[in-house]
C-alpha cells in the first residue's frame, strides 16, 4: 500500500511539474510576442520629434488639398491604405509615393482583425502588399492594423509577413468631423516627444493642419518621416 502510495504521489508531482513548465512556456510566449512583436506606439522619448500617419480608406476628395499642404510645408507622412482603396485609386497611391510620402499596409477589406485567423490576417496583409507593388514597384514595411486592434494572431501575422506593427499615441479623432479647432487642440495639448500623430483624409483636418504644424514648431518639435521617428 505504502509503495502504491508513493507512485500516485510522484505520478501527482509529475503532473503538476508538466502543468507549470507548460504554463511557463505559454507565459513565455506571450511575453515573446508582447516584448518582441509588440506595436510600436512611438519614437524615442528624448528627442523632441514627432510623426504623423494618415489612415486611409476613404476620404480621396481631400488627399489633393492636404498633399499640397504638406509640400508646402516641407513635412513627410506615412500614409496607411488600404488594399481595396489602391485598386480603386492608383492615381492617388502614385501621387503620394510621388510626393515623398511612405506607403504603409492598413490591410485589404478593413475588417475587425481580431475576429480573423492566422491565415486570413496574413491574406490581408499580402494582398494589400501586393497591390501596393504593382503600383509604386515598392512593398510595405510597416502595417497599421485597422481599428487599432491586435492580439497575439495579429501580431504574429504582420511579423510572418515581414511588417512592423505602427499605432499612435496621439488621435485627432478626425472621423468625427469635429470642428477644425478641436482638432488642433487635441493634437497640441496631448503632444510629446516621440508622438506618433494619426489623422485621416477630411476637410477638417485640412483646415487644421497648418495650425498644428505651427502649434508644434512653437513648442520646439520637430516633424520627421515615421520610419526616422521609429529607428533612431
Amino acid at each position: 500500500m505504502f509503495v502504491i502510495y508513493r507512485k500516485k504521489q510522484l505520478l501527482l508531482f509529475f503532473i503538476v511539474v508538466i502543468g507549470l513548465f507548460a504554463s511557463i512556456c505559454s507565459i513565455g510566449r506571450y511575453v515573446a510576442y508582447q516584448q518582441v512583436f509588440k506595436p510600436i506606439y512611438q519614437g524615442n522619448n528624448a528627442k523632441k520629434w514627432v510623426a504623423f500617419t494618415v489612415n486611409v480608406d476613404w476620404g480621396e476628395e481631400y488627399l489633393d488639398e492636404m498633399l499640397k499642404i504638406f509640400a508646402k510645408n516641407r513635412i513627410k507622412a506615412t500614409f496607411f491604405i488600404t488594399g481595396r482603396w489602391a485598386e480603386a485609386n492608383p492615381d492617388y497611391v502614385r501621387k503620394i509615393a510621388n510626393g515623398g510620402h511612405e506607403i504603409g499596409n492598413h490591410g485589404y477589406s478593413h475588417p475587425h482583425v481580431n475576429n480573423l485567423t492566422l491565415s486570413e490576417n496574413i491574406e490581408e496583409i499580402n494582398k494589400t502588399s501586393d497591390i501596393i507593388l504593382k503600383i509604386i514597384k515598392r512593398r510595405t514595411k510597416l502595417y497599421a492594423p485597422p481599428f487599432g486592434e491586435f492580439n497575439d494572431t495579429v501580431l504574429k501575422a504582420a511579423h510572418q509577413t515581414n511588417h512592423k506593427t505602427v499605432l499612435w499615441t496621439v488621435d485627432t479623432i478626425d472621423w468625427q468631423k469635429p470642428d477644425p479647432a478641436v482638432i488642433t487642440s487635441r493634437v497640441l495639448e496631448n503632444v510629446h516627444n516621440g508622438a506618433i500623430i494619426l489623422m485621416h483624409p477630411t476637410s477638417q483636418v485640412n483646415q487644421a493642419l497648418p495650425d498644428i504644424f505651427r502649434g508644434l514648431s512653437e513648442q520646439g518639435y520637430q516633424m520627421v518621416p515615421l520610419e526616422n521617428l521609429i529607428t533612431d
